[in-house]
C-alpha cells in the first residue's frame, strides 16, 4: 500500500456572518459582498441591477444601481462594494431603493444611447419605468470631446438633455469605439488594466460631465498600447465597443440577435484549453466570447482566441 505524504492544499477557511435580507436570513462567508447574498438567494434580489459590475472584475463601485437600504446607514449602500456584517439587515425593494435607481438609469439613458445595451439593461429600465424623454430631447452631437478641458464646458440653457453623442470611432480592422453609448462604467479600465490585460491602453481622461475613455494623448488605436485582445469588448455593457463585424451587420440592419446560437468549444490556437463561445448568425461566426466563470479564461480572451475565427468560416468567395 502506497501512501503519499504530500501536503493536501485548502482553501483559506472563512467564517459564516448572517445578515437578513427582505426578512430573509442569508448566511455568507465573511468578506462577501451584499450582492454576493442577493445572488445567493435567487429570485428577486439576484436580479439586482448591476452596471458597473462584473463577475470576473473587482468591485469598481461606480454606477450606483445596485444601491439598497442598510439598517442604521444615512445613504443608501451599493451592494456590489458593501461588505456583508454579522446582524446586518437590508431591504432591496423599498420606494427609496426603486427612485434611487430609477433616477440613475434615467440620468443615463438621457445622456448616452442605450440602445443597444444588453437585454438585462433594457428589462431593468422596463422594470423601474424609467422615461428619459422627460429630460427634454438629446443635445446635438459633439465633435470636441475628446480635446476639452477640465471647467470648459459649456452651461445647458435647460432646453435639451446635455448628452455624450458624438461619431463613432473606426480605426482599426477589429472593433468599434462608439462613445455616444458610454456610461463611464470604468468595465473596460479594469479589464484592460489590472483585472486582466495588464496593458493600461484606456483610461478615464477629463472631468465631471467631459469625463470620457481615452487612449494616452487621444492616439488612435493602432498608435496606443492597444493589443486587440478585445476584453473591453467582452465587459462592456452597452455596446460602447463592439466588433466590427457586429458594427457593420447593425449598420445594414442586418443584426439578427433573435436568430443567434452559442456554440461552446475550446480554441486551438494553443495549449492553454480557453473555452470559447462562437456567436452565429445565420450561418456566420460574428462574435467570440468565452464563459465568466471558466477557470482558465475568467472570461478574457487574447486577440487569436477573440478575433482569429476567419479561418473555420464557410463563405462564398
Amino acid at each position: 500500500m502506497t501512501t503519499t505524504t504530500e501536503p493536501v492544499l485548502l482553501g483559506g477557511i472563512r467564517r459564516l456572518v448572517t445578515l437578513t435580507v427582505d426578512g430573509e436570513e442569508v448566511r455568507v462567508p465573511e468578506g462577501a459582498t451584499i450582492l454576493d447574498a442577493l445572488h445567493d438567494m435567487g429570485g428577486a434580489q439576484a436580479d439586482t441591477p448591476t452596471l458597473c459590475w462584473g463577475a470576473n472584475l473587482t468591485p469598481i463601485n461606480a454606477c450606483r444601481v445596485c444601491v439598497v437600504e442598510v439598517e442604521g446607514s444615512r445613504v443608501l449602500a451599493p451592494s456590489c462594494a458593501r461588505k456583508a456584517e454579522d446582524g446586518m439587515a437590508v431591504r432591496t425593494d423599498t420606494e427609496r431603493v426603486r427612485h434611487s435607481r430609477r433616477m440613475v438609469l434615467e440620468l443615463l439613458a438621457s445622456s448616452a444611447d442605450l440602445s443597444q445595451a444588453s437585454a438585462d439593461v433594457q428589462r431593468w429600465m422596463a422594470d423601474y419605468g424609467v422615461d428619459a424623454d422627460r429630460y427634454g430631447p438629446p443635445a446635438p452631437p459633439s465633435t470636441d470631446r475628446d480635446t476639452r478641458h477640465p471647467g470648459h464646458h459649456h452651461a445647458p440653457d435647460g432646453s435639451t438633455a446635455e448628452t455624450v453623442a458624438q461619431p463613432v470611432k473606426v480605426d482599426n480592422d477589429l472593433y468599434v469605439r462608439d462613445y455616444g453609448r458610454c456610461i463611464m462604467c470604468y468595465k473596460c479600465v479594469k479589464a484592460c488594466g489590472t483585472d486582466a490585460q495588464f496593458t493600461f491602453a484606456i483610461s478615464a481622461a477629463g472631468r465631471g460631465f467631459d469625463a470620457r475613455i481615452a487612449t494616452e494623448l487621444n492616439n488612435p488605436l493602432p498608435d496606443s498600447a492597444c493589443v486587440y485582445c478585445g476584453n473591453c469588448i467582452g465587459v462592456c455593457p452597452t455596446g460602447a465597443l463592439k466588433s466590427v463585424r457586429e458594427h457593420e451587420l447593425r449598420e445594414a440592419d442586418e443584426w439578427k440577435p433573435e436568430d443567434e446560437t452559442v456554440t461552446t468549444t475550446i480554441c486551438s490556437f494553443c495549449g492553454v484549453g480557453c473555452n470559447l463561445e462562437l456567436h452565429v448568425q445565420q450561418g456566420q461566426i460574428v462574435n467570440v466570447t468565452s464563459p465568466s466563470d471558466h477557470s482558465v479564461t475568467h472570461g478574457h480572451l487574447c486577440i487569436k482566441g477573440r478575433f482569429g475565427f476567419q479561418h473555420v468560416q464557410n463563405l462564398p468567395d
